[in-house]
């Protein structure tokens, strides 16, 4: 039974991590027909609102017992933590931009050793000998998968910039994620964290789209930023059927759901082993439907980058013994 469970809890993180993992590419498409990041990510973070406010509703009146309620502490907590899931779409978005697909999930990808980084500074001990490896693991394969030896593709310091701050906005997101309100139901602690994220993207599309239409001021203090002016315009409201509805269905729906489900069955290890699927896949996706050239040598970083994130996350001959004993 027990065995049934994990694979369970592999397959569904398995799948959630690939359905992620396209993602990028979805974007990419929706910018080559004209959208702007300030539309992607309001339909993202709206229609993916009303989809689990739709499913909340659905588990409330169909729950045999009564669902836990957040205090107004929990609310604030979640809602100030769920700003850097807003700052994740964004930031990645704006990367995507700028850079091929295959080089900014790698980016993304950096919050493997963020993440050691934080949880050092956090416990206040220096990280063991084999995450050390691990990170030095992740540095040398991103070298590769970023072809920064040959320089064959082009890089822009604009989305390695904005890839970087992803990594570190996807990072918050997954310690705030595991430690904030566990004892919540997870479409209500998703519905919060996700009405902080469209707070952050509401607040962009009036910085960088709608406001400097209208007010002279905030042009001229936009125009400090970037000299691209093509996306000041009036909000396109077909992105919500054309893109909007698989964006929050593959970004803000379905992967969030899986990974709740799937990770206590697998483990937050084999867990966090079978996620990093999301690499592979978001690669392939780009090759195949944009066309992006993805190199053998950045292929090879890539597959550093998950035998590290493997590495990382195998357990220590001690928990092995305490495993068999138990």
């Amino acid at each position: 039974m027990k065995k049934k469970n994990i694979l369970k809890g592999v397959l569904f993180v398995g799948i959630g991590a690939s359905i992620y993992g396209m993602l990028a590419t979805f974007v990419k498409m929706a910018y080559h027909d004209g959208y702007t990041t300030s539309e992607v990510t309001t339909s993202q973070f709206l229609l993916g609102l009303i989809g689990l406010l739709i499913l909340n509703f659905i588990q409330t009146i169909t729950s045999k017992q009564k669902l836990s309620s957040p205090s107004s502490k929990e609310v604030k907590m979640l809602m100030i933590a769920g700003t850097s899931l807003g700052c994740t779409s964004l930031f990645y978005y704006i990367a995507v931009q700028y850079i091929n697909v295959s080089i900014a999930i790698v980016l993304l990808m950096q919050s493997v050793w963020f993440s050691v980084v934080v949880e050092s500074i956090i416990a206040k001990k220096l990280p063991n000998a084999r995450k050390v490896v691990s990170v030095i693991i992740v540095l040398a394969g991103t070298i590769l998968a970023t072809n920064l030896i040959n320089m064959d593709i082009e890089l822009d310091w604009h989305g390695i910039f904005w890839g970087l701050m992803a990594a570190a906005s996807y990072t918050m997101t997954m310690f705030t994620s595991n430690t904030l309100a566990t004892h919540l139901p997870v479409f209500r602690k998703s519905i919060i964290m996700l009405c902080g994220g469209a707070v952050v993207v509401i607040a962009f599309l009036f910085f960088a789209q709608i406001g400097p239409m209208y007010f002279d001021g905030l042009k001229s203090l936009y125009l400090n930023f970037t000299e691209n002016t093509e996306h000041i315009h009036s909000f396109n409201y077909s992105i919500f059927w054309t893109y909007g509805f698989v964006l929050a269905l593959f970004g803000t729906i379905i992967p969030p759901i899986l990974f709740n489900i799937g990770f206590p069955n697998a483990g937050l290890g084999l867990g966090s082993i079978v996620s990093s699927l999301e690499l592979p896949v978001s690669v392939t996706m780009a090759f195949v439907l944009l066309g992006e050239k993805v190199l053998l040598v950045q292929w090879v970083g890539i597959v550093l980058i998950l035998f590290a994130i493997v590495l990382m996350n195998l357990p220590a001959k001690k928990e092995l013994k305490v495993v068999e004993a138990a």
